[in-house]
């Protein structure tokens, strides 16, 4: 993409806050399911980013266990690359998933060692050629409190 084409640094910015926000939306309503296949995942996600949270999604069902309750997230952008080809966003969170509990679907009983917290996440969200910003990758730094 050419330096003349780059998109706006404010559009870009709110743009890749609005996939980041779908993006936990949507692996929220996977996990609670648990469905590897939710359609709203491809609306924000991309590999390899997407293939990871189809994995954790699916190992929930396997294991006969799901996601509940809410998590608070307060992300940022921490950093534009508008001129890369693709152009890039970098997003800074901090999760509070204290109220976001794996739990075993027939019984709502808490998994054993499945913790929540307050913990540093950070996100890649990628300019793809049909216009939309995609969330393409991501980390949760349970290390890095907040």
């Amino acid at each position: 993409m050419a330096a003349s084409a780059a998109p706006d640094a404010e559009a870009a910015s709110k743009a890749a806050l609005t996939a980041y926000n779908g993006y936990l939306a949507a692996s929220r309503e996977a996990s609670a399911d648990p469905d590897p296949t939710h359609p709203a995942l491809t609306r924000y996600l991309a590999d390899p980013l997407l293939t990871r949270v189809r994995d954790t999604v699916r190992d929930l069902a396997t294991h006969g266990a799901m996601r509940t309750g809410k998590m608070v997230s307060d992300p940022r952008v921490s950093a534009l690359d508008l001129s890369a080809d693709p152009p890039t966003v970098s997003i800074q969170d901090c999760i509070d998933s204290s109220g976001y509990k794996m739990v075993y679907a027939k019984s709502k009983e808490p998994v054993p060692g499945a913790v929540g917290g307050r913990y540093v996440a950070t996100a890649t969200a990628t300019l793809y050629p049909d216009g939309r910003w995609l969330i393409s990758d991501g980390a949760i730094h349970q290390d890095q409190p907040c």
